[in-house]
């Protein structure tokens, strides 16, 4: 089984969610022997932060200009079972109209963005990576996140078909590790800066830090501007790579997510922080929205945090429940949520199409290697 990917970047993991979370995707496609090339436009600030340069499932194509590798992608879609263009692909209208044209079996966009890319859309305003024909020229539209977005695909974008496929982490990289004196903190927060979560982060980390100056809090990621509002014990790491990831969480004793509010709205959005840090053995205090209660036990596998107060009583609470809670939150995430569970569920969804017929024409598109 052989996959072409048309995405926003699997090279740099700076300043994006996307990378981390494909190459998780990509090696459980390698154990399952499958093929998959992935096309990534070059840009600088990519190829300045770049910490992965080849993959073990097929080529990773690197180019500067659309034009200069239509053909090559063609080429391979030819080749291929399954095409995936993804939200933020800097050529995803292009990509997405000669995958329409190729005789690739599987048609796919994978909205890795659902909120923000119904938000913007109902603003009236322009989707750099939806075409004018929204997505009516796929097969199915994959969602990162649930909920109502579901229905709104197809409503609003044309949608044909749509199904979920929630974040995942690759234990093998997020695991439980020694805690670094650079990352220690009570509790940090790992993310791209975003006006739409900052919020959020005032509320269930800068307030607290205001509150407990005896208290240490971490915060790691990109884009931070200089008027954020630091304070003596709110230390900052610029960027962290993959291979920091783990020691980053494994360094607090607790983890805060923030979701965007186009998501929260929306519900079914879990982050791939979440799976990433409870992967590590780190217990995650987290904002509410609906559908959390599928993913995690709130209370016993997650702390939910509606305002200040609940996140100063969580950072008070004794350690023995901390880590209670941390400890049944990994055997959750590798029970339920890793790459290799997210793979059996594409699998699955794509199994399901009658409409696409394998080489033996019994009605299912085969996915065995």
């Amino acid at each position: 089984m052989k996959f072409v990917i048309f995405g926003l970047s699997v090279s740099s993991s700076w300043g994006n969610g996307h990378a981390t979370l494909w190459r998780g995707l990509l090696a459980a496609m390698g154990n399952r022997g499958y093929r998959a090339a992935f096309f990534e436009r070059d840009v600088p600030y990519y190829a300045s932060q770049r910490d992965l340069s080849e993959l073990t499932t097929g080529p990773l194509i690197l180019y500067p200009d659309w034009n200069d590798v239509r053909h090559m992608a063609l080429e391979e879609l030819r080749q291929a079972d399954v095409a995936i263009v993804t939200s933020y692909c800097p050529d995803a209208v292009a990509a997405a109209n000669l995958v329409a044209d190729s005789p690739v079996r599987a048609k796919l966009f994978y909205d890795m963005d659902t909120g923000v890319t119904l938000d913007v859309m109902q603003a009236g305003r322009p989707v750099s990576y939806v075409g004018p024909n929204g997505f009516s020229q796929f097969d199915l539209v994959l969602s990162y996140t649930g909920g109502t977005a579901l229905e709104e695909l197809r409503e609003c974008l044309g949608a044909r078909r749509v199904a979920p496929l929630y974040g995942w982490v690759d234990p093998s990289i997020h695991r439980p590790t020694a805690a670094r004196n650079e990352f220690r903190g009570d509790l940090s927060y790992f993310g791209t800066y975003s006006d739409d979560r900052q919020n959020t982060l005032a509320r269930l980390l800068i307030q607290p830090a205001q509150s407990l100056p005896h208290m240490r809090f971490v915060i790691g990621g990109a884009q931070y501007p200089h008027s954020f509002p630091w304070c003596e014990n709110i230390f900052f790491v610029r960027h962290l790579p993959p291979s920091d990831h783990s020691a980053f969480y494994c360094s607090s004793r607790l983890t805060l997510n923030v979701t965007r509010p186009s998501m929260a709205r929306r519900g079914y959005c879990p982050s791939g922080r979440i799976f990433e840090a409870a992967a590590c053995g780190t217990a995650v205090l987290t904002d509410s929205w609906q559908g959390l209660d599928e993913f995690f036990e709130p209370g016993s596998e997650i702390l939910v945090c509606h305002d200040t107060q609940n996140a100063l009583d969580a950072l008070q609470a004794d350690t023995q429940s901390i880590d209670r809670i941390a400890r049944r939150a990994r055997e959750r995430v590798l029970d339920q949520h890793t790459a290799a569970h997210r793979l059996a569920e594409l699998e699955s969804i794509l199994d399901d199409f009658p409409s696409w017929p394998d080489s033996s024409s019994n009605g299912s598109l085969a996915m065995t290697a």
